[in-house]
């Protein structure tokens, strides 16, 4: 069963009472303990520290009527209880800092005690799921019964009886999803549910995020998107801090991820302070954190486990306590697999793993990136820049269609439009512009991926993977699709992954869809397997 948590409100009256005739009185918060139907495993009480003495008061006679009940007492600071703003505040700051597990833990929020206001705040605090749970009210014994705890019930409001309030807070859950989104609104389920996920643990959790997906995807512009949410919440104070660990030079990295002390090595003529110490109090984001070499790994590790490490060259410790986001398009757990990647790293930076999808798993968000990037092209040259409406038609059509790669993703649809709105005649894109982008990004893919495959080349595929024999028994229409699938397989990290690209346009059409099982079945139709589909041939 899930522990019982109890959050609630000191009450410097009804709690009140030093002496032993303080038994004879019913006070809210030591009576709610003392009820044997319901058991409380931890008790969450918040108090003023002017109140500290009877704090101490009732947090000891809690723990003489309720042994089994763990006793926390939680200081706050309201400059005045009954102002609305000032109580709001700092009960909101608690519990966007306080570590809910809604999946190990039931939640109570005592409003019994604390001013009107107070208990105000703390129903819309429940009401917005920032303290998530139900509400519990205890009520006195009828007549002098000293010693009875009285009466208590629960309160599981329905949220759709109050209009008001609950279009105010999903407005507000809807402006901070949005506000990752860098404000495009998307038609991609999948992706929305992604973004409200991560917009939770923004608030909730400073731990470790991965954000994994292929090069392109927006994870360095999500990752600042997330830092700039925590910094309008007051939950960071310090410096976003980016570095792509492609870029850092073999022999640097471990300098300039810790920094180093003057005369550490051959042109280190003064010190510095490292890109962990410019996080300090802020957020540290290391895209493509899978090509660290394996000694900055360990020292990494201990920064986030710690928050100490040793610069460079140096003999003593500095520390810095930020949040790290990392970023890869790598398959990790292979790295481990494969002894290029530190087990127990991954297992410190994956408590939050997010996949964002590519470009070509989200066509319903490509017009809206496109008006976009327009608006912010727009910025830079000084007028506006518009499609005629052939022009935007038929790059849509190119764009949306399943057949369109993108493997540079979002840089790849930027850069295109960049480049047509840059050479556009009066700010007018047309038609023959559009042609010759999709000509010019095409033969660049093409260039890429060694050129285009010959008309046999699925057969060359089928075999390589089947065996001459087997290949030869497939029909010719069943043969292209099931080329097909290998290639995606072949070029995805996982069979998820290969699932979501495959089926990205029918999963729209379903309430739940397991992208991964759908191509395994796909698969066991000719035999194959997931292992034997990515290594045959190779």
């Amino acid at each position: 069963m899930a522990n019982n948590i109890v959050i609630g409100l000191l009450g410097p009256t009804l709690d009140r009472g030093q002496s032993d005739e303080r038994w004879k009185r019913w006070r809210p918060s030591v009576a709610l303990s003392q009820h044997d139907d319901f058991q409380i495993d931890r008790f969450e009480l918040l108090y003023q520290k002017e109140d500290q003495a009877l704090a101490d008061t009732v947090a000891d006679d809690i723990r003489t009527v309720s042994p089994d009940t763990e006793l926390q007492l939680q200081p706050i600071k309201i400059d005045d209880p009954r102002d609305f703003q000032s109580v709001y505040v700092t009960l909101l700051d608690f519990a966007r800092a306080y570590p809910f597990q809604v999946d190990d833990e039931d939640y109570f929020i005592h409003v019994t005690t604390g001013t009107p206001v107070q208990r105000i705040c703390l129903f819309l605090l429940n009401e917005s799921r920032h303290l998530p749970g139900r509400l519990i009210q205890g009520s006195p014994p009828e007549g002098e019964h000293s010693g009875q705890p009285g009466q208590y019930r629960t309160i599981d409001l329905d949220l759709s009886k109050y209009d008001v309030i609950a279009s105010r807070f999903e407005h507000e859950r809807a402006a901070g999803m949005s506000a990752l989104k860098d404000g495009i609104e998307t038609g991609n389920a999948a992706f929305n549910r992604l973004i409200e996920q991560i917009e939770r643990v923004a608030v909730q959790s400073s731990s470790p995020v991965l954000l994994m997906g292929p090069a392109g995807a927006g994870k360095s512009r999500l990752a600042e998107r997330v830092y700039q949410q925590k910094r309008g919440d007051g939950l960071v104070n310090g410096s976003f801090v980016e570095i792509n660990c492609t870029t850092l030079r073999s022999g640097l990295a471990m300098s300039t991820l810790f920094g180093h002390v003057k005369g550490a090595f051959t042109g280190a003529v003064g010190d510095r302070a490292g890109l962990l110490k410019a996080a300090q109090g802020g957020v540290l984001f290391l895209d493509e954190i899978g090509e660290l070499g394996l000694d900055e790994q360990a020292m990494l590790l201990r920064a986030l486990e710690e928050n100490r490490y040793l610069p460079v060259g140096a003999d003593a410790e500095t520390g810095s306590d930020f949040q790290l986001i990392s970023g890869t398009n790598r398959d990790l757990n292979a790295d481990v697999r494969a002894g290029r990647f530190r087990s127990d790293l991954l297992a410190r930076i994956n408590l939050w793993t997010f996949c964002l999808p590519g470009l070509s798993e989200r066509p319903e968000d490509i017009e809206p990136n496109i008006e976009l990037e327009l608006e912010h092209i727009a910025g830079l040259l000084g007028h506006q820049v518009t499609f005629n409406k052939e022009a935007k038609t038929r790059f849509l059509q190119f764009a949306c269609r399943p057949e369109t790669r993108w493997p540079g993703n979002f840089r790849d649809l930027n850069a295109a439009i960049t480049r047509m709105a840059t050479l556009a005649t009066g700010g007018r894109i047309g038609v023959e512009a559009v042609d010759e982008e999709i000509d010019r990004l095409e033969g660049s893919w093409d260039a890429q991926s060694g050129g285009g495959r010959p008309a046999d080349d699925d057969m060359d595929l089928l075999e390589r993977v089947l065996g001459d024999k087997r290949a030869a028994t497939i029909d010719l229409f069943d043969r292209a699709q099931l080329a097909t699938v290998i290639r995606v397989c072949r070029d995805a990290r996982t069979l998820s992954d290969a699932g979501r690209k495959l089926f990205a346009i029918s999963r729209q059409y379903k309430t739940s869809s397991n992208d991964a099982d759908r191509l395994r079945k796909y698969l066991a139709r000719f035999n194959l397997s997931w292992q034997v589909v990515t290594t045959a041939g190779d």
